[in-house]
């Protein structure tokens, strides 16, 4: 009989409807005349069950399909996506060696029943033989985890077990299948297969596992457990796909804010609770009353603690806590919080230090619908009431996962972004960027979500590896940390347009570890707004991004614009020779020089960037001709900087105000140290297209002989002089040299000394001979005195052997000054030449 009944209960998942009933009912009928056959008690219970199971199944066979689950109405989605942003999200699907297609459908029933080639492998037990009692609790969770250390993934399953709880609108419907929409829960896939909707890399997507899941030899379980319905089996299942997303069971770690976007799909917030800036009492407000509304999915993590701490307040470091319920005191208005450790073993809250701790047992959960509880809360493993004001001191992190449904409206944007060079990292010049509008003023979020990839999973491994061996005890602060920093920015003074420097930014969004970061904002109607991604240390050349955009109103997005229509970037570097600092010292003049030809009048923009983060950079477009420029002089700037700026510097001209009319110009890179060597990038932007070319240096095909300073006197004050100062070096030459001098004053040690710059005017020259019979080779100024800031330089001289030898009294380099002169102050000299010169000492000359 029980053979023939199998035969029947097979081809139950080969046929539906009147077919598949028939075979149910006739099962059922021979399930009966073998209880009445069979030899003892036990066998007879046994087929007694499977006669029952039959009957109700039979009886679900009998019922009309039942209708969709009713779900929150999520937000719109009003944009179709281009061919380039599909491509990214295909691409994207490629995870760990799995492919996780995006989600088009709910997978047919046939997905889950056994094919033909299955049936023997079943015969005698298997799927069918699975009681109900391992997809349906028959009490309350008690979510926990064991030798695992996803505590994140099993904090955060506690904290939703509210939203997966059988009924019409249970998350569960669009998470999990096989479900069924009748008993509002799980069934067992009668292949073992079970598909699940999950949400990362910019989309749903489908993932599929089959039932096995991992055992140890101990009793130990390295999956989660529900200590109230242990043969329950679906978290665990849920827990097994999102490991999978992961990268496995001993993936580095989490937290519960992404592990809930992931797992439903709500939009993650974390709240940095030691920040300064946190309004306790607003914060609150705004999640007891999303919460009391089941908006919100609230979870919290704790920092790194010493054991000692650990000990002393019962909480353990770097983990994630569930919050399972909120209330506030009718007569003290103290506000609590019940949160569980979801170690099977762990600690619990012991308040010490506490102003304010609270008797469990003199607090049972709360009433409300939102809670809803039947049995004690202390009998839930690691489970603890704590004030908000604890919670406030204790923990680092918030989490906030809310409902979508709170927005009519939603835009996702999907890009791939090439991580800048070094010199480029800390401007926004090649950072991705949206500008936005709203139809009407209202709250919108913007969330910026970063993609899974093999790398960082690799990155997360070997860092774990490298600083904790093979313990995985180690900082899991330090883990994330070692993927790198994210974060946006948002500006309102741009008319929607690209920025270039993060300055001005209406918005600084917290640079975050984690692979989502949100702003939320309250916009204007009308007004472009521009957002930027910001970045810092992320370790792939290469990313993936989603930038959700949610509202409840419609939006106007789109990629910023940018400023100018142009744009040309060069290289260089300072080095030894070019890095001449700031304008105030003697060695300004060798700084990088470019000249820039502009054909007619356009607006431009000089950014300049270093790859040293701690380097104080300025750029001036002077109007020199394109020539190089010996000294800055305020008429002649076109465009500045400002004041120096660590990293990177913006001039700029803005149309229609301010144009460039058409010419030649010298743009001057300088840092404000003289010798700091660094890379730079200058990035030149124009509506018109420009000619730019390095200029040459004054010593470009020569030798160039540093002379030591020239310094009048020693002391701290400034000096004045009716006359004139002359100090004198004797030069020599072994062959025929050309040579020329250049000379500036300025402060020697490139910081003033403390002391402002003071007027003085400058002659320098070369002369052959000395006292009545010198004569003057080469000076500058055609003879006259300038003003020694600005620069001066002599005209080329041929200087013969045979005159700095002869009975002459050999060639000079003599310098007179003019005029007041302080300390700290000098003139430098250079003399440039096509072959070796030699130059004594200076000395002090009477006036001739």
């Amino acid at each position: 009989m029980e053979a023939q009944a199998r035969e029947h209960e097979a081809k139950i998942a080969r046929s539906t409807g009147k077919e598949a009933l028939s075979h149910a009912i006739a099962a059922a009928e021979y399930y009966m005349k073998a209880v009445r056959e069979a030899p003892n008690a036990a066998e007879k219970a046994r087929l007694k069950r499977k006669c029952e199971e039959l009957l109700t199944r039979a009886e679900r066979l009998k019922a009309p399909p039942a209708p969709a689950p009713v779900r929150s109405k999520w937000p719109r989605q009003s944009r179709q996506l281009p061919a380039g942003e599909k491509a990214i999200l295909l691409r994207s699907s490629r995870l760990h060696g799995s492919v996780f297609p995006p989600w088009d459908a709910e997978p047919d029933a046939n997905a889950f029943r056994k094919s033909s080639p299955q049936e023997p492998l079943y015969r005698g037990g298997g799927g069918d033989e699975v009681p109900d009692s391992m997809m349906i609790a028959q009490a309350e969770s008690d979510l926990v985890q064991d030798i695992t250390t996803d505590c994140s993934v099993v904090a955060s399953l506690c904290a939703a077990m509210p939203h997966f709880r059988r009924t019409k609108d249970s998350m569960l419907s669009a998470l999990m299948y096989p479900f069924d929409n009748n008993t509002f829960a799980p069934v067992t896939s009668q292949n073992g297969k079970y598909i699940f909707r999950l949400h990362f890399n910019g989309c749903f997507r489908q993932v599929v596992i089959d039932d096995r899941l991992p055992a140890s030899k101990t009793s130990r379980t390295l999956f989660v457990v529900d200590r109230k319905n242990p043969h329950l089996i679906w978290p665990a299942l849920l827990e097994k796909a999102y490991l999978k997303v992961r990268g496995g069971y001993d993936f580095p770690g989490s937290n519960s804010g992404t592990d809930l976007w992931v797992l439903t799909g709500w939009i993650p917030e974390q709240v940095f609770l030691q920040s300064d800036d946190i309004e306790v009492d607003q914060i609150w407000k705004r999640i007891k009353n999303s919460y009391d509304y089941s908006d919100v999915v609230v979870t919290l993590g704790t920092g790194r603690l010493s054991p000692e701490e650990e000990d002393a307040l019962g909480l353990a470091g770097e983990h994630d806590y569930a919050v399972l319920d909120m209330k506030v005191d009718e007569k003290s208005g103290n506000r609590r919080l019940l949160l569980k450790n979801p170690w099977c073993d762990g600690l619990v809250w012991k308040g010490v230090g506490s102003s304010a701790t609270i008797d469990v047992a003199a607090y049972p959960p709360s009433s409300s619908s939102r809670s809803d509880r039947t049995d004690s809360t202390t009998d839930l493993t690691g489970a603890f009431w704590i004030t908000f004001e604890d919670v406030i001191q204790n923990f680092e992190s918030l989490y906030l996962n809310w409902n979508p449904s709170l927005f009519t409206d939603r835009q996702d944007h999907h890009f791939t972004w090439t991580i800048p060079s070094p010199a480029m990292a800390l401007s926004f010049a090649h950072n991705p960027q949206y500008s936005f509008s709203a139809s009407s003023s209202g709250a919108v979020w913007i969330l910026l979500s970063r993609h899974f990839q093999d790398g960082e999973l690799a990155i997360a491994r070997n860092r774990t590896a490298n600083e904790y061996g093979d313990s995985k005890d180690g900082s899991l602060a330090a883990v994330s940390n070692s993927l790198g920093f994210m974060s946006l920015y948002l500006f309102n003074t741009t008319a929607g347009q690209r920025v270039q420097l993060p300055d001005r930014a209406l918005h600084r969004g917290a640079y975050v570890d984690s692979p989502q970061t949100l702003m939320r904002i309250d916009a204007e109607a009308g007004v472009k707004y521009t957002v930027a991604i910001a970045q810092q240390d992320l370790p792939l050349p290469k990313y993936s991004f989603t930038l959700s955009f949610f509202s409840r109103c419609p939006l106007d997005v789109a990629q910023a614009a940018p400023a100018h229509q142009h744009y040309e970037e060069l290289e260089g570097y300072w080095t030894r020779r070019t890095a001449g600092g700031n304008a105030a010292t003697a060695t300004f003049l060798h700084n990088p020089q470019f000249s820039i030809t502009v054909p007619r009048p356009t607006s431009v923009s000089l950014l300049l960037c270093a790859d040293g983060a701690d380097i104080p950079v300025h750029v001036d477009l002077v109007w020199a001709g394109g020539e190089r420029v010996m000294a800055l002089s305020t008429r002649d700037i076109v465009a500045s900087s400002g004041e120096y700026r660590r990293g990177c510097a913006l001039a700029e001209t803005k149309a229609p105000s301010a144009v460039v009319d058409a010419g030649t110009y010298t743009a001057v890179v300088s840092t404000f140290e003289p010798g700091q060597h660094a890379r730079f990038t200058l990035r030149v932007g124009s509506d018109v297209p420009l000619t730019i070319r390095p200029v040459l240096s004054d010593a470009a095909g020569r030798l160039r002989t540093e002379l030591a300073p020239v310094v009048s006197f020693q002391g701290d004050e400034v000096h004045a002089s009716e006359g004139d100062t002359v100090q004198r070096a004797r030069v020599a030459v072994s062959r025929l040299t050309r040579a020329s001098l250049v000379a500036r004053s300025g402060s020697l040690s490139g910081a003033g000394g403390g002391l402002p710059a003071v007027p003085s005017s400058l002659r320098v020259s070369i002369e052959g001979g000395s006292g009545p019979h010198r004569t003057t080779l080469a000076v500058s100024g055609d003879g006259e005195f300038a003003d020694g800031t600005m620069g001066v330089r002599t005209p080329e001289v041929d200087l013969d052997p045979d005159m700095v030898r002869g009975p002459g009294g050999g060639v000079w380099v003599v310098v007179e000054q003019m005029g007041s002169r302080a300390a700290d102050q000098g003139i430098q000299v250079d003399i440039l030449s096509d072959g070796q010169v030699s130059v004594g000492r200076w000395e002090t000359v009477e006036r001739y």
